[in-house]
């Protein structure tokens, strides 16, 4: 169980990093929001793959949890920015 939960740190920071290269334009949103972005779509994607069967296929694994680490960097960047337009 703690090599899951330190696998998923490792992994949800790098897929943290390349969720954010992936999206297009400037976010406006840090290294950590970036790597806690990346750390939760790592945990949530582990569990999806777990839930459909997936969880010994590794490439599948890790594509869906960069499709949602991509989401996440999304969603914090927007979230950020419109508070700074309400600001």
């Amino acid at each position: 169980m703690i090599m899951f939960i330190i696998s998923a740190i490792i992994v949800g920071a790098i897929t943290g990093g390349l969720g954010r290269l992936l999206i297009p334009g400037r976010q406006e949103i840090g290294m950590v929001a970036t790597i806690i972005s990346g750390i939760v779509a790592a945990f949530v994607g582990s569990g999806i793959a777990y839930l459909l069967g997936f969880e010994d296929k590794t490439w599948i694994v890790l594509i869906v949890q960069l499709v949602l680490a991509v989401v996440c960097v999304g969603v914090v960047s927007n979230s950020k920015s419109a508070k700074k337009s309400r600001a």
